[in-house]
């Protein structure tokens, strides 16, 4: 396509070419489809956060130690994916690799520790159908978590195709992307820890 080769060497290699600048629009698109759907998970949350029917209060049941690991994993990860995209705009293509395992091993931790939430609370008796609380924690929490394997997966793919092609304006602009969609879901994940888990432990 013509507009592939409309190249600005002034801008930063994810947006020197049209296709990366609309791609990088589009996206952002995305995400306000993402905001739509998570304010809607919230939303419901809030709304059913007092049924807890017989079942145990989200106080009873958080710990805290466990989800302040969780969010310095994740945390993290936002930062070092940040320093994949400083090193990508310094056309360094072994850095971005090296930074963006990093981020993905981070990821992995995160989702490691959230499984064994999930398990621990099945194990002492809280599932989807102990209350309507525990049901919309369990979808708001587990919709999230989905994000992020996928954000994983994502990433891996991309990866294998930086090693092969290299960093060009294309493969920027995709990696840079998928930099936009791992920090939306840190920004998501505060918003859990503050009116989840922080709300939950005081009430």
């Amino acid at each position: 396509m013509a507009h592939d080769h409309n190249v600005n060497p002034n801008a930063p290699l994810e947006y020197q070419s049209e296709t990366g600048r609309l791609n990088i629009t589009g996206f952002w698109t995305f995400l306000g489809a993402e905001i739509a759907l998570f304010s809607t998970l919230f939303a419901s949350y809030f709304a059913l956060q007092a049924r807890v029917g017989d079942g145990p209060t989200s106080n009873e049941m958080f710990e805290a130690g466990l989800v302040m690991i969780m969010t310095m994993l994740l945390l993290t990860s936002s930062f070092t994916c940040g320093i994949a995209i400083h090193e990508m705009r310094a056309n360094n293509k072994t850095g971005v690799i090296i930074w963006m395992i990093i981020t993905l091993i981070l990821g992995a931790g995160f989702i490691g520790y959230e499984l064994y939430e999930f398990v621990h609370y099945v194990h002492e008796g809280v599932t989807l159908s102990t209350s309507a609380h525990w049901s919309m924690f369990f979808i708001l929490l587990g919709t999230h978590g989905l994000h992020v394997s996928i954000g994983i997966g994502w990433i891996i793919l991309l990866l294998i195709q930086l090693a092969r092609r290299g960093l060009t304006p294309k493969t920027a602009s995709k990696v840079f992307i998928s930099s936009l969609y791992w920090h939306f879901l840190d920004v998501v994940w505060i918003f859990i820890f503050t009116c989840v888990y922080l709300m939950g432990m005081v009430n």
